[in-house]
């Protein structure tokens, strides 16, 4: 789960992480009185929304003035703004982060994130902060370290301080970047996050170290352990084809393009999204049914990707294990019922019951392209999508 930018802020800030000064407002009538409260300018006018980007995209102002700071919120708020990571479409802000500005002498990146292929923590870290991190990344990644943290172990006071020379720092900052990146990982680690990320983490003039911006995913699997910070989950940032999938515990994310997938099983479902690519097709979304689906949640998957305009045709792909084929038939037979099927749909069924269910979904009057295996599903999917496309 992601959450905003102010909100992460405020779990750091509990850890004894320091964060800037800000307040988070919804108009710009307000945006004023909380810049005088937070004391003397500049501050930072900052959109609020789940991507990165927002700096080059418009989305974060310096004011001089508490009359400049309304006049920035005025204009974020319902803004539609566009970054490289929002996509062509853009959001749209509704909240606006006011923060007290500070005197920038040098910018770091730092992040903490599980590393699946040593099932520890890695912290990545680089002199090179700011927005440009994507750029040192590609070009320059030598400029980029990385430390692996044993979770037996923890952030160790020794391992802090190698990152904290790595990074330039001289003793000063040393002595505060301990304890920073110390509670940094505490706060990883105690509100399951699958990221956090500090970009950047700037010294000012004065000698400070400072989280500047940050961002934390947290573990949707653990959220039943954080009742608050799942509370603070925004609706409006997500995909409303993913909220509704998550209140059936369907696995779906939505991607680009024009054939939808319903299969069983998260390796199968990335194996069908690929022989489709392979195929020269482009789906429309991962989902993953899982291994024990009812008919009511097969249904919905199916009403799911119906409902997504993008999608020219439906790519079923089961293999029947703990969840049998005649399921998936009914499913696919009820869904034809309520909402009507009007793309090519081509499907391919194996395992369980798998006989029962191809005569269902032959008997059923539907207009359906059997297919025998993967790959002559693919060929199958895309040939039809095609057609249609030429035809309209």
């Amino acid at each position: 789960m992601n959450i905003h930018e102010y909100q992460a802020k405020a779990i750091l800030k509990n850890f004894g992480v320091p964060v800037p000064e800000g307040h988070v407002i919804y108009n710009s009538n307000s945006a004023r009185d909380w810049a005088k409260r937070l004391g003397e300018g500049p501050w930072a006018v900052k959109a609020q929304i789940h991507a990165g980007g927002r700096g080059k995209g418009g989305g974060v102002k310096i004011a001089k003035t508490a009359d400049e700071v309304k006049q920035f919120a005025r204009n974020m708020i319902g803004m539609t703004l566009v970054t490289h990571q929002t996509g062509p479409e853009g959001k749209i802000v509704k909240r606006v982060l006011v923060e007290k500005g500070c005197n920038i002498a040098d910018e770091f990146y730092l992040s903490f994130l599980v590393d699946r292929s040593t099932n520890k923590v890695t912290l990545m870290a680089s002199a090179e902060g700011g927005m440009d991190i994507e750029e040192v990344a590609a070009n320059t990644p030598e400029k980029i370290f990385f430390e692996v943290i044993d979770p037996t172990i923890g952030m160790t006071a020794f391992k802090a301080r190698k990152v904290a020379f790595k990074l330039g720092f001289k003793i000063a900052q040393v002595k505060q970047a301990v304890p920073l990146f110390i509670n940094l990982y505490r706060s990883f680690i105690e509100t399951d996050c699958s990221l956090l990320e500090i970009n950047p983490l700037v010294l000012t003039a004065e000698g400070q170290l400072l989280c500047l911006d940050a961002k934390l995913n947290i573990d949707d699997n653990a959220l039943f352990r954080h009742l608050r910070i799942r509370d603070l989950r925004d609706y409006d940032e997500e995909d409303a084809h993913e909220i509704e999938a998550s209140q059936y515990d369907l696995s779906y994310i939505a991607l680009d393009g024009n054939i939808g997938c319903l299969v069983n099983g998260a390796g199968l479902a990335m194996a069908t999204m690929d022989i489709i690519k392979h195929s020269g097709g482009e789906p429309a979304n991962f989902l993953d049914v899982g291994g024990g689906a009812t008919i009511e949640r097969v249904t919905e998957a199916f009403k799911i990707i119906l409902s997504d305009h993008k999608v020219k045709g439906i790519l079923v792909n089961i293999f029947g294990g703990i969840m049998k084929c005649d399921v998936i038939a009914t499913g696919i037979i009820e869904a034809a019922k309520q909402i009507g099927v009007t793309v090519p749909l081509v499907v391919r069924l194996e395992g369980t019951n798998v006989e029962k269910g191809k005569k269902m979904l032959a008997e059923s009057g539907l207009n359906i392209i059997a297919a025998d295996g993967m790959a002559d599903a693919a060929e199958k999917i895309v040939a039809a999508v095609s057609d249609a496309g030429r035809v309209s």
